[in-house]
C-alpha cells in the first residue's frame, strides 16, 4: 500500500489512493483506478549482508532503476533493470557440516508492465526476465481489477506462468527446468474514510527441479503446489499518522506452514521528513523430508542414518526447510524534498532461529542466522 503519508479521504475517494500492492511470483501490483498524471523515475541501491558464526556469508550489491511513465491519460508504462553481485560463502546448514565455499555471481533482471485504465477497472500486462551463471528465468502475466460504482470496492484477479533454466556450475544436473503457473484473487474494501482493508489469495503449482545441486544429500519432490492468505488493514489517525498491519499464512506440499505478523507506524516529522518504524514476526513449520543434525554411522557427516547413493529418498539439511522463527525490524527514513524530489533511506535487521518458532519445537542444531540490510533511493517526478 501507499507508504507515503495520506490526508483523511472520503470513502469513495479513498479507494483511487488505494495502490494495493498484491504480488506473487509472475503477476505484478494491483494498480489505482485511475492513471496517474505524471511520470516517475526512481533510483534504489540495496546492499545485503548474512552473518553467521565463522564464516563469510553471502553479500548482495544491488543497483537498480525503475520508470514509470503515463500515456495518453489511460495507459502506463512501468519498466525496471537490477544487477545483483552477490559474493560470500554458500548457506551452512547443519552447525556440524563446514562445507560451506565461495561463490559469486551476478545476476541481471528487468521487467515491464503495460495497463490500460478503464472507467471502472484495470487490465496488466506484464513480462520479466532474470539470468545468472547457472540459472535463467522468464515470466509472463496478465492481471485486472474491477470496481464497485461507489469506488469503495476493487476485486482483481490475475494469472501468471514462469519458465527457469537451471545448469549448474558443477554439472550435477544439465538442462533442467521449472515450470510454475501462479494464480491470484484479491478484494480491497474502504471501511471507513480513515480504514482500508485487502485479502488476497495467492496459488501456485509448479513441476521441475527443487533439489539444491551444490549440497550433497539433497533430493527434493519434483512438484511443489503452494497457497497463501495476506490479509492487509490500514488505519489512519487524526494526527495524520497511518498505522498498517498485516497476517499471511501460508502452505506448501513439501509441508511447510508458515505465519508472518507484520506492523509499521508512518510518523511525520516537520520540513517533509517522515520515519517508519516496522516489525516483522515469523514462523515456520519444517518440510517432511528435512532431516536433524543426526548422521549415518558409516558415512557422517552430511549423511542421515542409513543413506544410500542412488536410493531416490527425499531428504534435505537446508536450513530454510527446517523449524525456525525470526524477527526483522527496520526503520524507514523519507524526505520529500519539493514537489518533484524524494529520497529515502531504509535499515533493516534480521534474526533467525530454531529455538524461535511458535506452535511447535524448532529444529536443533542451527546456527542463529543474522542478516541486515542497506537501501537508498532517489525519486523524480515529471
Amino acid at each position: 500500500m501507499n507508504e507515503t503519508r495520506q490526508s483523511p479521504a472520503a470513502p469513495g475517494r479513498a479507494s483511487t489512493i488505494l495502490a494495493a500492492a498484491m504480488l506473487l511470483p509472475g503477476v505484478g501490483a494491483v494498480h489505482a483506478e485511475t492513471a496517474p498524471e505524471r511520470g516517475a523515475i526512481s533510483v534504489k541501491y540495496l546492499y545485503y549482508k548474512e552473518d553467521q558464526r565463522g564464516l563469510d556469508r553471502i553479500g548482495v550489491r544491488a543497483p537498480a532503476v525503475s520508470v514509470l511513465a503515463p500515456i495518453a491519460g489511460v495507459w502506463t508504462v512501468e519498466a525496471g533493470v537490477t544487477a545483483d553481485d552477490v559474493s560470500g560463502a554458500s548457506p551452512r546448514y547443519h552447525t556440524a557440516v563446514s562445507g560451506a565455499s565461495r561463490m559469486s555471481d551476478d545476476r541481471k533482471a528487468g521487467d515491464v508492465t503495460v495497463t490500460r485504465y478503464f472507467p471502472q477497472g484495470t487490465l496488466s500486462v506484464g513480462g520479466a526476465y532474470s539470468t545468472e551463471h547457472d540459472y535463467d528465468s522468464r515470466a509472463l502475466s496478465l492481471q485486472g481489477t474491477v470496481s464497485s460504482e461507489d469506488k469503495n470496492t476493487t476485486w482483481a484477479l490475475g494469472i501468471g506462468g514462469a519458465d527457469d533454466s537451471i545448469n549448474p556450475v558443477n554439472h550435477m544436473v544439465v538442462d533442467e527446468g521449472r515450470q510454475t503457473v501462479n494464480v491470484l484473487a484479491g478484494v480491497t474494501r474502504v471501511l471507513t474514510p480513515r480504514d482500508v482493508a485487502q485479502l488476497t489469495l495467492t496459488y501456485a503449482s509448479g513441476h521441475g527441479y527443487y533439489s539444491d545441486p551444490y549440497k550433497l544429500a539433497d533430493n527434493r519432490p519434483r512438484a511443489r503446489d503452494q497457497a497463501a492468505m495476506l490479509a492487509r488493514w490500514n488505519h489512519q489517525f487524526e494526527s495524520g499518522d497511518t498505522g498498517r498491519l498485516s497476517y499471511r499464512y501460508y502452505r506448501d506440499s513439501f509441508g511447510v506452514r508458515a505465519h508472518t505478523l507484520g506492523a509499521e507506524y508512518v510518523h511525520a516529522l516537520a520540513h517533509g521528513w517522515t520515519v517508519t518504524p516496522s516489525m516483522r514476526l515469523y514462523t515456520q513449520r519444517a518440510a517432511s523430508f528435512y532431516f536433524d543434525p543426526v548422521y549415518d554411522a558409516r558415512l557422517g557427516a552430511p549423511f542421515p542414518p542409513g543413506y544410500a547413493f542412488g536410493d531416490g529418498r527425499l531428504l534435505s539439511a537446508d536450513q530454510r526447510l527446517s523449524a525456525f522463527g525470526a524477527v526483522t525490524l527496520g526503520v524507514k527514513l523519507a524526505k520529500q524534498i519539493d514537489k518533484d524530489w524524494s529520497v529515502d533511506l531504509k535499515l533493516e535487521t534480521y534474526q533467525q532461529r530454531g529455538s524461535w518458532r511458535l506452535f511447535g519445537h524448532g529444529s536443533p542444531g542451527l546456527d542463529p542466522m543474522r542478516a541486515h540490510s542497506i537501501q537508498l533511493g532517489v525519486t523524480r517526478l515529471w
